[in-house]
């Protein structure tokens, strides 16, 4: 249907009529939603930046039982997006659904809050008793704190893939002047929780290691409270989508597999009438079985059941992205150790600044964030200009050329990492200090900014990427799971780190030999972790470079 002019086509009001461009959407909706991402983002990077350091700290966990424990809670919140993509996309809407996951992330800030208050009690009058069965947290509270940082999984869940598709709703892909807003839209979110990141890193984290856990965790939960108001102040200017399709979309996309394969075995007629010659030619030519679906069980396309060409087109759609969601794994296994042992590396070292300050070693962090932040502004305002020059494509490269690219500088930093930590150990040796883990090495934690930043150029070409790309190619009822399938990419990283560091552990520790991941990191061998992650890396992209070269852009959301 076309839209009446002035309006949005496919986009409707609060109310439910036709939206009009002038009064919608755009970056002053899109304001609102950054808004509500940035603190969340603020309060989701307030608990994963410095979890390790609670779970070794206040916990009393081993440094591999607790870096474990943080892969598998981080691959489990960045999995949980592939369940609030479909209560959002089936059932309650992107917008209903991002003010129930808040409210659910809201109180899970609030139990973790209470759990860290009763912890520090507990502390207090372990140090003053000087009794060491006090010194272990109550079963009791270890349980409230887990089950709190796993309810704000579930609302992160939910809010994550929602947030990001609402925000691309803003913007008309079929407007030539809102097409490019897009585009920069998903640079320009990244830079704004980059900065909502770098804010926590440096004030939560600080407070968190200096004054005290429960008001480190307290402050995220009050700033995601005041986000949330902000963001329902924008209700009357966004866009909804508006439901075209009545049927649910995941139904229609099981419904065209499930027919495909039902129909494995029949074939269409020899000589197709002029209609159904028409039909077939509207598919396209990859992922051929998924044809069968459009048939009747006597090989016609006359039958009310069967599947639209849409339906099936929306299926491949989806099934393209497969190879490019497996061999991105590698590059999320590299990037889940920037918050677990690089921080305890950091922690090792001479963190001193300035006279009686430290600097958490958790902090160093910021310098992702950072170099996101000067990055984007360059890629954004000089190299995409000068690449739209010479390739003439209005992104200036493709979003699978951006995301290839940043798969090269994860292996650069892997490499860095493990070089870094070659140092580190030698200065361990050289000074007598293998077997004092306590005492600082005497080596200057700077040493450790390199491989951040590349960390963080690589975030700006590799995970922008993929948020655009996972985004623009699926069917746009569809979107939500889009941004979910590439949070997974994440979340199933971490849980394959969570394995890779397991497997190590056991295989190194056996004959009285010292682990890789060893409490003693004088002792424990993370360079040769971080070598096993650069080839896999290395790896990594060379099977993406195979697939990303055959790879052929959806016809309407190409770029």
């Amino acid at each position: 249907m076309e839209a009446a002019e002035g309006t949005v086509n496919g986009s409707v009001d609060y109310k439910g009529n036709p939206v009009h461009r002038s009064t919608s959407g755009g970056w002053r909706s899109a304001s609102f939603i950054i808004a509500v991402e940035v603190a969340e983002r603020f309060a989701y990077y307030g608990i994963s930046s410095n979890l390790i350091t609670y779970l070794t700290g206040p916990l009393g966990q081993s440094t591999a039982s607790a870096a474990a424990n943080v892969n598998t809670w981080s691959g489990t919140a960045t999995l949980l997006p592939l369940l609030g993509a479909f209560v959002a996309d089936s059932f309650l809407g992107r917008y209903r659904t991002i003010i129930a996951a808040s409210l659910i992330y809201i109180l899970g800030l609030g139990l973790l809050t209470l759990a860290a208050k009763l912890t520090s009690v507990n502390l207090h009058d372990c140090r003053s008793t000087k009794d060491a069965r006090l010194c272990a947290p109550p079963r009791f509270q270890v349980i409230l704190f887990f089950f709190s940082v796993y309810l704000v999984a579930v609302g992160q869940g939910g809010h994550k893939p929602c947030v990001q598709a609402f925000g691309g709703d803003q913007f008309d892909g079929q407007d030539p002047k809102e097409s490019k807003a897009k585009s920069s839209f998903f640079n320009w979110w990244y830079f704004a929780i980059s900065v909502g990141i770098t804010v926590t890193l440096i004030v939560v984290v600080y407070i968190q290691d200096n004054l005290s856990w429960a008001l480190g965790f307290g402050i995220p939960c009050v700033v995601l409270v005041a986000a949330l108001l902000v963001f329902l102040l924008g209700s009357r200017t966004y866009r909804y989508s508006a439901k075209e399709n009545r049927k649910n979309p995941f139904m229609r996309i099981g419904r065209v597999i499930v027919r495909a394969i039902r129909n494995r075995r029949t074939t269409p007629p020899a000589v197709p009438s002029e209609e159904d010659a028409c039909l077939w030619d509207r598919c396209s030519e990859q992922f051929k079985f998924l044809n069968k679906a459009l048939l009747a069980p006597d090989g016609s396309l006359e039958d009310q059941n069967v599947c639209s060409v849409n339906d099936v087109e929306d299926t491949k759609a989806l099934l393209k992205l497969v190879p490019i969601w497996i061999t991105s794994l590698a590059y999320a296994i590299a990037i889940a150790q920037t918050s677990t042992f690089f921080t305890k590396q950091g922690a090792t070292l001479d963190r001193k600044i300035a006279s009686g300050f430290k600097v958490p070693a958790a902090s160093l962090q910021t310098f992702i964030g950072f170099s996101i932040m000067i990055f984007i502004p360059v890629y954004d305002r000089i190299v995409v200009p000068i690449s739209r020059g010479l390739t003439l494509k209005p992104s200036g490269i493709t979003m699978l050329q951006r995301i290839g690219t940043g798969m090269v500088f994860s292996v650069i930093s892997m490499v860095t990492a493990a070089l870094v930590e070659m140092k580190r150990l030698e200065t361990a040796r050289d000074h007598g200090l293998v077997d004092l883990p306590k005492v600082t090495v005497p080596m200057s934690i700077w040493w450790l900014v390199p491989q951040y930043i590349l960390c963080g150029v690589a975030d700006v070409l590799t995970i922008v990427g993929l948020q655009e790309f996972c985004y623009d190619q699926v069917p746009k009822e569809l979107r939500s799971l889009g941004i979910a399938l590439y949070l997974s990419i994440f979340g199933i990283g971490s849980f394959l780190s969570t394995f890779l560091i397991s497997t190590i552990n056991r295989a190194t520790s056996g004959d009285g030999q010292e682990s890789w991941f060893a409490n003693n990191l004088n002792r424990a061998h993370l360079d040769y972790f971080y070598w096993l992650l650069a080839g896999l890396c290395a790896l990594g992209f060379s099977a993406y470079l195979y697939f990303a070269r055959s790879y052929i852009y959806s016809r309407e959301r190409a770029i």
